[in-house]
C-alpha cells in the first residue's frame, strides 16, 4: 500500500517541504492548520541548524554560522525580527516557545559542530540527547498544549527515546564521517577498547553496547506512554504517532541483530498508514 504525498504548495508553507516523506511529517498531518504550520517552522529551524554542523566548511567558519543563529534568536526574543523569519516570530509569540530552548538545540548542533564526537561519556550523551531531541520536544509540547509538567516529562523521555533509536539506525552512517554516539560505558560493556568510529561499527562484539543503548531507549519509550495515556487524547496524538513509528524501529533493529554487515532498517508503509489512522481520531 502507498502512501500518497499531499500537494505541498498549496497545503503548507515551504518549511513544509523538507519534512515530506518523514514519520514527522506523517505525524504533523493530523494537527490542525495552525499547529501543524507551527511545527513545520520549529522543523525548519532544527534543520537549519543541524545542516551547519554537516556542511563540508571548516570548522570556525560552521561556529561563526551558528554564532549567527543565536543573534537571530536573541533577536526575536528583543523585539526584532530577522528576514525570513517572520514566521518563526509569529509562532514563538503564539504558542509561548521559550528562547533558551532554541539555544539548547544550537549548543546541541554545536557539539557536532566544533569535534567530532567518538565515544562520550554516559553523562556526555545525556546533555547532548537533552539539547537536540528533548529541547525540540519542549518546543514541540507547548505546540501541541500539553501541561507545562507533562509536558516537561514527555519532551525529557520521549526525546531521548527518539534520539537513542535514531543513534542506533545511524551507526554505520556516522561512521562513515568520522562520529560514534555510543558512549564509552557501553563499549566498556561490549569489551570494546576503541572509540574509533569505523572498528566499532565493525566489530562483532558491538551487539553487547548496543543492548545497552536499546534497554535504555525502552525505558524512556515506557515512560513516555505512560505520560501520553494520562493525558488528554487530542494534545498527544502526533507524540503517540512518533513514539509508535520509532518503537517499532526499535524492536525491528533488535530482530535484524546488531552484526556486520547491517541492512538499515525502514518502518513498513502499510504499518506507517495504519498508525497514522489510528490516531486521526478524537
Amino acid at each position: 500500500m502507498n502512501i500518497q504525498a499531499p500537494n505541498l504548495a498549496t497545503d503548507h508553507p515551504p518549511a513544509s517541504r523538507r519534512a515530506g516523506g518523514s514519520s514527522f511529517y506523517l505525524a504533523m498531518r493530523i494537527l490542525s492548520r495552525e499547529k501543524r504550520e507551527a511545527m513545520f517552522e520549529v522543523y525548519s529551524f532544527c534543520r537549519d541548524v543541524d545542516d551547519i554542523a554537516d556542511e563540508d566548511r571548516p570548522r570556525p567558519q560552521r561556529l561563526a554560522l551558528l554564532s549567527e543563529w543565536r543573534k537571530n534568536i536573541d533577536a526575536l526574543y528583543s523585539g526584532g525580527v530577522p528576514d525570513g523569519l517572520e514566521r518563526l516570530a509569529k509562532v514563538i509569540a503564539r504558542f509561548g516557545l521559550h528562547k533558551d530552548d532554541f539555544l539548547a538545540v544550537i549548543d546541541g548542533v554545536e557539539m557536532d559542530a566544533r569535534a567530532d564526537i567518538r565515544g562520550p561519556s554516559l553523562k556526555e550523551l545525556e546533555l547532548y540527547c537533552d539539547r537536540v531531541a528533548c529541547a525540540v520536544g519542549r518546543l514541540c509540547v507547548r505546540i501541541f498544549g500539553m501541561n507545562d509538567a507533562d509536558g516537561k516529562a514527555l519532551a525529557h523521555h520521549l526525546g531521548r527515546a527518539l534520539q537513542l533509536t535514531n543513534i542506533l539506525r545511524d551507526i554505520d552512517e556516522d561512521a562513515a564521517v568520522g562520529r560514534l554516539y555510543l558512549p564509552k560505558e557501553a563499549l566498556a560493556l561490549a569489551n570494546i577498547e576503541t572509540t574509533d568510529p569505523t572498528a566499532v561499527a565493525s566489530s562483532p562484539q558491538i551487539g553487547a553496547a548496543c543492548a545497552f543503548i536499546v534497554e535504555r531507549a525502552r525505558e524512556h519509550f515506557t515512560k513516555a506512554n505512560e505520560i501520553m495515556s494520562a493525558s488528554p487524547r487530542q494534545v498527544v496524538r502526533a507524540p503517540k504517532i512518533m513514539g509508535a513509528v520509532y518503537r517499532q524501529m526499535l524492536e525491528d533493529m533488535v530482530s535484524r541483530g546488531w552484526a556486520p554487515p547491517r541492512n538499515r532498517v525502514h518502518v513498513n508503509k502499510s504499518y506507517l498508514l495504519w498508525i497514522a489512522l489510528r490516531h486521526a481520531f478524537v
